[in-house]
């Protein structure tokens, strides 16, 4: 089955173009080791929760907008052998902040990987 890396930021509105450069410029990197799929998606309907919420997870502040983001890859092994390609010792230089710089407060992103458990497709 498939393996998932998923992304939550937050993305001054301003910066909304800068950010789909940025992320047309580093997602073709992730298709060409490997992966299967990538979203970037912009928020749209994002309440705020009574406890905690995407806004909250990023400290998001008024004028910056969440964005939500995920890699597919075919499995964790070709995942891995690509980060070690794009940000190893020898990293692609596409992926360096000097030459793509990243639009938004990298610090506050939160990512991490996961296994599926349940896909349904139509």
């Amino acid at each position: 089955m498939s393996y998932i890396d998923g992304f939550v930021g937050a993305v001054p509105k301003a910066n909304k173009q800068a950010f789909i450069d940025h992320a047309s410029s580093a997602d073709s990197v992730f298709m060409e080791w490997g992966a299967t799929r990538v979203w970037e998606c912009w928020e749209d309907d994002v309440p705020d929760g009574s406890t905690t919420d995407f806004r909250k997870a990023v400290k998001a502040t008024a004028d910056e907008a969440v964005v939500f983001s995920w890699v597919e890859w075919p499995d964790k092994t070709t995942r891995d052998a690509a980060l070690s390609k794009m940000m190893g010792d020898n990293p692609d230089p596409r992926m360096d902040p000097a030459i793509n710089p990243m639009p938004f407060d990298g610090k506050r992103m939160i990512f991490g990987g996961f296994v599926p458990v349940v896909a349904l497709e139509k």
